[in-house]
């Protein structure tokens, strides 16, 4: 039986695309068979509000069936800001290497989270376990950083590019989530392309699948939950909703929490905007897809910045998994995937116009919305089960192997 080893910062019950892109890798694993050991960071993101039961404990051990979890110390630190961060990757850099010598021998380890820095503790227990190491990729670093304001030519930059070139250079594999990060990791970085698989993202189709909903409302939910992060623009919702502000059949509800919580709160307050409800709530993700079942259309506005278009969201595919019309506010890869998957309709980046015009026509369009949410969910089950990346991850790891 294949064992392998997944370090990962973020974990639920931590929110975001890290913690359920880790957790459907882990869940798919064990669906096929395989002995999966987690070592992650106590629950912290985003608020960085750490239960008595963690805080200030150097590692702990838990069981979710036949799951073994250690975690350890980070922290009680929000993710907001450079200093935070900074400090918050350093420490699970340190504390993860608290676990190993309690999981045994593995087959694999598999670095999940965060990008590139997660390789560092892993090249550590490769080593000490005498076995392969693969590297996911997420999200593109330091590449990412360039499009929040970090400079190209600063140190740090130099420094993150070096940590990426070694990171992807000693890694047995590397597993981008999307294939428009191939290229980079190529070109830029020297990759021999034989050691880049690209395996997309997998969703539970069990937990997120389609439940009629009765709605008394007699509105048209519009539905954003996740992050409160730069990577979105909620400025386009809030025009787009202010445009639609005459329409008493339509709401908006932006769900979720994170460092612009504050910002979007003033936002609302400051437009009057009276058909958006903000929820700052940070919700586990089965009560995630019951609140997807109550919208009838799900938003993604994203902010069109460059490396942040290159991949593809785990939120998309729970979407499309809920059977529900997606409108994706994107002019590079998540656009291009929602459009060749007919799930959706997608909109340039920062045009709260043809925002609303969309939202319009799903609402006087019943059958278009039923017809292209039956698309995404029909794709997943096809191509995106946890089962079906499950069992793409074992192969994979058995050939190393």
């Amino acid at each position: 039986m294949t064992h392998a080893l997944v370090l990962t910062q973020y974990f639920p019950p931590d929110m975001g695309g890290g913690a359920t892109r880790a957790h459907n890798v882990v869940q798919g694993l064990l669906k096929v068979g395989c002995k999966v050991t987690v070592v992650s960071a106590v629950p912290h993101y985003p608020s960085g509000d750490i239960s008595r039961e963690y805080r200030w404990r150097p590692i702990a051990l838990n069981y979710e069936g036949r799951l073994k979890i250690f975690r350890t110390f980070v922290p009680p630190l929000a993710s907001s800001g450079f200093v935070n961060r900074i400090l918050l990757f350093a420490s699970f850099v340190f504390s993860s290497l608290f676990a190993l010598p309690f999981v045994g021998r593995v087959d694999v380890v598999f670095a999940s989270n965060p990008n590139v820095i997660s390789f560092y503790p892993c090249l550590i227990y490769a080593f000490v376990k005498r076995c392969h190491l693969v590297q996911n990729v997420d999200d593109l670093w330091p590449e990412a950083l360039y499009d929040l304001g970090l400079a190209r030519k600063s140190l740090l930059a130099k420094i993150g590019e070096l940590m990426a070139r070694i990171a992807y250079r000693l890694s047995s594999a590397i597993v981008p989530i999307s294939p428009s990060y191939v290229d980079i990791i190529t070109d830029k970085y020297k990759v021999d392309p034989r050691k880049v698989h690209v395996v997309p993202a997998g969703v539970d189709t069990e937990r997120f699948s389609v439940k009629r909903h009765e709605n008394r409302r007699g509105k048209f939910r519009v539905l954003y939950i996740g992050a409160f992060s730069p990577a979105y623009d909620f400025n386009q919702v809030f025009e787009a909703a202010s445009l639609l502000a005459y329409r008493s059949d339509l709401e908006f509800v932006i769900q979720g929490g994170g460092e612009l919580a504050e910002d979007l709160r003033n936002k609302v307050k400051q437009m009057e905007l009276h058909n958006v409800s903000l929820i700052e709530k940070i919700v586990s993700r089965g009560e995630v897809a019951e609140i997807l079942t109550e919208a009838d259309a799900l938003l993604l506005p994203l902010n069109g910045i460059g490396s942040i278009e290159m991949g593809i969201s785990s939120k998309l595919y729970e979407y499309q998994a809920a059977g529900k019309p997606i409108i994706c506010c994107s002019n590079g890869q998540p656009g291009k995937y929602v459009s060749q998957t007919e799930s959706g309709i997608v909109v340039e980046p920062g045009d709260h116009e043809a925002l609303a015009k969309s939202i319009l026509y799903l609402r006087q369009n019943q059958d278009v919305a039923q017809k292209l949410g039956a698309s995404g969910r029909q794709h997943v089950l096809n191509h995106l089960s946890i089962e079906t990346i499950g069992s793409k991850f074992k192969e994979f790891f058995e050939a190393l192997a």
